[in-house]
């Protein structure tokens, strides 16, 4: 039975709107919910496989990735493709799952071309958190590549099709071929591997074909054919993006990166040199002392510098009264004290902190003073979990924070510091008009 378009469920109130896939084992529809009017993903297993002897094989690993999406509900993660029921409707299995509007990486970069570097890691960067979640839960997706790798308008990369997904063990006894060969390990393929280091190869082999627009070499013929994947550099990718590319794609899985967490340390831009190892003048517009921050952060006591931080800024504004910065402030803020802030706590995180971090963060997910953009920087540097703001008492206060993550600063008031949401996404506006 093939659902066509204005069929109508008898089990929920769900109307196909249209087929949009086939595959080797699934089949998804576009449907509308009539009671909430709202539209879906529905997803089921693929009917022309019913004779396959496999087939009830196919279906227990379909039941397997509603059980395995409903693990992430209860904290959603924005990465993460969220899975809203599952049902039968006459003995077919079905998913309903959220539709994810926008179009494919692998898409993206067939119409448009391949990526810059930028927008690349940033898309690259997400999916890889979102996959670290995952690997914490004790799952492997063993399917990232660019095909189930969506992207929303808003820039958000979402991960779908958790069809092939596994419990953390060292290899597989059925399914083991991929749906994309061409960013599989050959352990998937050879051994069907569901360690981490599948993830990460196929999620580096994503990254390769974003900014290379290149389908990269098939495993299989450089493992044992011994046949070159051509260097990403080799088409003008920075040597930094290059190498993340050949430490995921290492052929043996034993010489990648272990965790996701180790691989995205490659995913960060060196800091140059003169930003790096410049010795930080204490230089102030307004005669504030900045060595007890300066101390601080070389001991590594990033929470009592980020408070620090704090009472210094609220000095400059002359807000000490008030606790918080507020717009006017921030827009008047001394960019002498902003860029001497900005470049103890640039070099004393070996650039993993600072404002101009949070600035290029903030300028890659739209850089716009409002809450939506703001919302995507909180998501990138740590400060939401699913929906919802952290307070500062919630941070993460060491180098293992996500990069970005520090120093927050009270604005406005209120909402754990947040407040106005739109007064603190100044913040990165003034570091651009200062030039930090």
């Amino acid at each position: 039975m093939l659902w066509t378009p204005g069929q109508i469920l008898r089990t929920r109130p769900l109307r196909i709107d249209t087929i949009l896939g086939m595959g080797g084992f699934g089949m998804t529809y576009k449907a509308t919910h009539l009671q909430l009017n709202y539209q879906v993903v529905l997803k089921t297993p693929n009917l022309s496989l019913q004779n396959d002897p496999e087939y009830a094989n196919f279906v227990r690993r379909f039941i397997r990735e509603g059980q395995i999406l409903a693990k992430f509900c209860q904290n959603a993660h924005p990465g993460i493709v969220r899975i809203s029921d599952l049902f039968e409707e006459k003995g077919l299995h079905c998913l309903v799952m959220d539709l994810v509007v926008g179009q494919s990486l692998f898409d993206r970069v067939r119409q448009q071309g391949r990526l810059s570097d930028t927008e690349a890691v940033a898309i690259i960067r997400q999916i890889g958190e979102a996959l670290t979640v995952v690997h914490q839960a004790g799952i492997v997706h063993r399917d990232a590549h660019p095909g189930n790798i969506m992207l929303r308008p808003n820039g958000q990369a979402v991960l779908i099709d958790f069809g092939l997904a596994s419990e953390l063990m060292p290899t597989i006894i059925s399914s083991r071929h991929p749906h994309n060969p061409a960013f599989a390990p050959w352990e998937q393929h050879i051994e069907g591997s569901g360690k981490p280091t599948v993830d990460i190869y196929a999620l580096a082999a994503s990254l390769y074909y974003a900014v290379t627009g290149q389908v990269p070499t098939a495993s299989l013929n450089r493992h044992f054919k011994n046949e070159a994947l051509p260097p990403a550099k080799n088409f003008g990718v920075k040597d930094w993006v290059s190498l993340a590319i050949e430490k995921g794609m290492a052929s043996e899985p034993q010489k990648r990166p272990q965790s996701m967490k180790d691989w995205l340390s490659y995913l960060r831009e060196p800091i140059p040199p003169t930003v790096a190892d410049v010795s930080v003048q204490l230089k102030s517009a307004r005669g504030v002392d900045y060595t007890r921050l300066r101390d601080l952060l070389a001991a590594g006591k990033w929470k009592e510098a980020n408070e620090e931080t704090s009472k210094v800024m609220l000095k400059l504004a002359r807000r000490e009264k008030e606790g918080y910065l507020g717009q006017e402030s921030i827009e008047n803020f001394p960019c002498d004290d902003l860029r001497t802030i900005d470049q103890f706590w640039v070099k004393y995180s070996q650039g993993r902190f600072g404002f101009s971090v949070q600035k290029k963060i903030w300028l890659e997910v739209g850089g716009k003073v409002d809450y939506e953009t703001e919302c995507k920087r909180g998501d990138r540097v740590g400060w939401r979990k699913g929906c919802s703001w952290l307070n500062k008492s919630d941070l993460t206060f060491n180098k293992q924070a996500p990069t970005g993550h520090l120093p927050r600063i009270g604005v406005f008031g209120g909402l754990g510091g947040f407040g106005m949401v739109g007064v603190y996404s100044s913040l990165p506006s003034r570091a651009v008009s200062c030039n930090i």
